[in-house]
């Protein structure tokens, strides 16, 4: 056997391994169910001028994007639209949310909003940093 190095890896093959470890993990843990979450807001038009989006697992919301178009900041669409996730995912019996974001985007936007940075991640992707914030639901 060797080891081979793949600069341009397929798809494929980074979804099989991926799969590989989902099927571990279903294995070998008491949750295993992901479910997608989503907060939108369309204008008069139907364009979307915000979201949110995440999956709830277990006791966790895992907010992976929340994004405010330019022309609704400042308005606290961003603050609505986590709030809403915040209460869905307690709904769905979540009692955490995991969050990230990088020291150019929105990390006293989620203090304000009651999260907490619980590690940082230096030098990202070279001279930034990235944070990892919790809340209780």
């Amino acid at each position: 056997m060797k080891i081979e190095i793949e600069n341009t890896p397929s798809e494929s093959l980074t979804e099989f391994l991926h799969q590989q470890i989902v099927e571990f993990n279903r294995a070998h843990r008491e949750w295993n169910e992901r479910q997608p979450l989503a907060a939108v807001l369309r204008d008069e038009a139907g364009t979307i001028v915000g979201g949110a989006a995440g999956e709830t697992f277990g006791n966790w919301l895992q907010l992976k994007t929340l994004w405010v178009d330019n022309s609704q900041r400042g308005k606290g669409v961003g603050s609505q639209l986590l709030v809403a996730m915040e209460q869905q995912a307690a709904s769905r019996g979540c009692k955490f949310c995991l969050l990230d974001t990088l020291n150019i985007q929105a990390r006293p936007f989620y203090e304000k909003c009651g999260y907490r940075v619980q590690w940082t991640q230096q030098h990202y992707p070279l001279t930034g940093s990235k944070y990892f914030m919790t809340k209780e639901l």
